[in-house]
């Protein structure tokens, strides 16, 4: 049946055509049936031909419903001029009438309206009740104007009903496609801001090997021993400075500058104790643990752990609730750096974490992904099961080629 439902809705023309077939039957009966009977007005080709017209304006009124209207009034005058009686296939006038009140352009619909109103106090006119008082051939013809007034309503209404659904779906798509350009400008803006930051982690690392190179040029005949130990923190410094260079070439800039001239570094994995120990005071229990051995990692690493962090505690003060607590861990690995962090408040919604930002500046989930893709790592983030919300990363530390 579901089937059968689908085609048919895929196909309505042909399921005004079998109506049409139907109608046409039941009209060609009523005319052979009437014909020779007492106060019957018109032969049997003239009704035939009346009728088989009406079931033509069925079959064709959703392809063709101005032009439909037309001929079922012209159809209607032929009747009158002709002196055939109304048959079954008048009904394809009630038919067209809703049609075009549904789908039709304004003006057939008002015509449809006006004509409509009209026709069964001209039909009454033209054929009256012989039988009937004048009291009773008004009520006859306001009984018969009542299915064409409904038609026409039940038309219109359905109009109104597909108009209000195409606005909400417009409406809809209008707001998934400024949510998408919003995302886009948030993901723009994120990265110009990480590359600020990685900007200033090589500019830091440059400085420190100049610092280093003007040392060891200093000390080079007089401490041979410090020389190397300071050319060994060059080609160290250096290395690190590639690789994150390589991530600032992944990153779209804006052409923003510092006002300042000087490159600052930016918070690394031990400025993590520090944060949270600004958080307990604030009020956020935290429980932070280390878990391996601490060793130097790559600035870019340092700086997208510290960031998640700050960004996951300042969204558990924002939306935790007041009891909420949240837990940090950081586990050292042979090959990166794992980063676990939860809150067992209420949790902000998922949507929450994709459009702000946890300290005004990032963009939550946005701003995240973006930090951990471009050290090629893995970020997991979630409701927890029983409340709250849960942020896993894994850091790699060696850059993804």
């Amino acid at each position: 049946m579901q089937r059968l439902y689908d085609f048919l809705r895929r196909h309505p023309a042909w399921v005004d055509a079998f109506w049409a077939v139907v109608l046409l039957g039941v009209s060609a009966v009523s005319v052979v049936n009437l014909d020779g009977t007492p106060g019957h007005q018109g032969t049997v080709p003239e009704g035939m031909a009346v009728s088989a017209a009406l079931c033509a304006v069925v079959a064709l009124r959703r392809r063709f419903p101005e032009p439909m209207l037309l001929v079922a009034l012209v159809i209607g005058l032929v009747q009158l001029v002709l002196d055939v009686e109304t048959t079954v296939a008048d009904f394809a006038m009630l038919v067209i009438t809703y049609t075009v009140a549904a789908v039709g352009a304004r003006w057939a619909s008002r015509l449809a309206l006006a004509v409509s109103l009209c026709a069964a106090t001209v039909a009454q006119l033209r054929w009256p009740e012989e039988q009937a008082s004048f009291p009773g051939q008004v009520a006859i013809a306001v009984f018969q104007t009542v299915p064409f007034a409904l038609a026409w309503v039940l038309g219109d209404s359905m109009r109104t009903r597909r108009a209000y659904f195409a606005q909400l779906e417009e409406r809809a798509a209008r707001l998934e496609k400024e949510r998408e350009a919003q995302a886009k400008v948030a993901v723009a803006a994120e990265r110009a801001r990480i590359a600020r930051e990685l900007h200033d982690v090589v500019a830091h690392n440059v400085s420190v090997m100049v610092v280093q190179a003007d040392g060891a040029a200093y000390v080079m005949d007089a401490a041979p021993d410090q020389a190397k130990k300071a050319l060994e923190t060059i080609s160290s410094t250096g290395r690190q400075a590639l690789a994150e260079m390589r991530r600032l070439l992944g990153v779209l800039r804006t052409g923003e500058h510092q006002e300042s001239g000087e490159y600052v570094p930016q918070p690394d994995v031990e400025q993590i104790d520090d944060l949270v120990e600004q958080c307990r005071s604030s009020g956020l229990p935290v429980d932070f643990k280390v878990e391996g051995t601490p060793r130097p990692l790559p600035s870019g690493v340092e700086l997208t752990a510290y960031r998640i962090v700050q960004e996951a505690l300042t969204n558990t003060r924002k939306h935790g609730g007041p009891n909420a607590g949240a837990s940090v861990r950081l586990v050292y690995f042979d090959d990166g750096l794992g980063l676990l962090v939860e809150d067992d408040g209420k949790g902000a919604p998922h949507e929450l974490y994709e459009e702000g930002g946890a300290d005004g500046q990032g963009h939550g989930l946005i701003g995240m992904r973006e930090r951990v893709g471009m050290v090629g790592g893995t970020l997991d983030a979630g409701p927890r099961p029983g409340g709250g919300f849960r942020i896993s990363a894994l850091l790699p530390l060696k850059p993804a080629h």
